[in-house]
């Protein structure tokens, strides 16, 4: 018999930045954000201060630059997988540009490094390379990421086979 290994998943972790409005929603806050802003300038221009409308204006087109380059930040992804050959770990930047990355699960560990006062760092470390992953995610969903993580690659090194022969046999109570 031929052993035949396959590269299906045994673990898959999808890695997003938190998207809190949608396009439409972005659109929305731009355009209140915009009119909230007129408006000020609108009544500080009545009541003589006219220099105000112009702060204003560049109020505004900061506000718009920085949602946007929001929304640019929320198309970033990261996938982890883990099939029975190896982890790979696929990153695509904002503009959809791709990099892979894979690794022999054989010694790899997920490892929490903690940071005083900021978010801990979830690292891959297999022998001296260190590679960061998920580095969008909180600090709750950064502990859940690395704790299952680790028990699939506990689950990984450590197969459980089935083998139908060692099972009890399962015999009626009784026979007629």
């Amino acid at each position: 018999m031929s052993e035949r290994v396959t590269d299906a998943p045994m673990f898959e972790a999808v890695i997003v930045p938190h998207r809190s409005l949608s396009r439409r929603g972005l659109a929305g806050l731009i355009v209140a954000v915009a009119v909230a802003s007129g408006l000020t300038a609108l009544l500080f221009f009545l009541l003589g201060a006219w220099p105000v409308a112009g702060f204003s204006g560049a109020e505004i087109l900061l506000a718009v630059i920085l949602i946007r380059a929001h929304a640019r930040v929320a198309r970033e992804s990261e996938v982890v997988l883990l099939s029975e050959r190896r982890l790979r770990v696929i990153h695509t930047d904002r503009k959809g540009g791709r990099r892979e990355m894979a690794l022999d699960p054989s010694w790899l560990r997920a490892e929490l490094q903690e940071r005083p006062g900021r978010v801990p760092a979830l690292l891959l470390v297999g022998g001296r390379r260190r590679h960061e992953i998920a580095a969008r995610l909180g600090e709750a969903e950064k502990r859940d990421l690395a704790a299952a993580l680790a028990e699939a690659l506990h689950a990984w090194r450590n197969p459980r086979f089935d083998n139908p022969q060692l099972r009890e046999p399962d015999f009626p109570e009784s026979l007629p």
